[in-house]
């Protein structure tokens, strides 16, 4: 088995914490808990013949005055990058965490997932536009959240 270490990054209240807990344990809360240095969660998965075991670090969230300490990041084989679609600011936030991960891990794999996509009308979803590697998701109503962590793992093995 191969053991991987894989980071959530983002600002507070994107829904890290529940991306998590949907892909670990498919369940979901509405009730916040602000995450407070980071906890760790295992997952194994087989992709592509190969078995891994995933340990998933749920980072406490960043603000533009407090930024994740970057001694978290040592030794991650891939990061997938959250932000908010209700709230753009997430989204443009995205590419400082990238920048400040892969100064740690320059080799690393990110991914990005658009979160919270159930809080946006149905209509207006065609006209997201995403860059490569990114991903809409919805941790409440399950949305692509298996897929983003599986495409992840692909990236890093390959």
């Amino acid at each position: 088995m191969i053991r991987k270490k894989i980071l959530l990054l983002g600002d507070f209240h994107v829904g890290k914490t529940s991306l998590i807990r949907r892909y670990v344990d498919n369940a979901f809360s509405d009730d916040y808990l602000t995450t407070i240095g980071v906890k760790i969660s295992k997952k194994t998965l087989t992709v592509d013949a190969m078995d891994y075991e995933l340990l998933i670090w749920d980072i406490e969230g960043a603000t533009p005055v407090k930024k994740i300490p970057t001694h978290y990041f040592a030794g991650a084989a891939g990061a997938i990058l959250v932000a908010d679609l209700t709230r753009p600011e997430t989204i443009e936030g995205l590419s400082e965490h990238a920048l400040r991960f892969h100064a740690v891990n320059p080799k690393s794999v990110c991914v990005r997932a658009y979160n919270k996509v159930d809080l946006i009308p149905e209509e207006s979803r065609k006209e997201i536009e995403l860059p490569p590697d990114t991903f809409i998701t919805s941790a409440k109503d399950d949305i692509n959240v298996v897929c983003l962590f599986e495409t992840l793992v692909r990236r890093i093995a390959s």
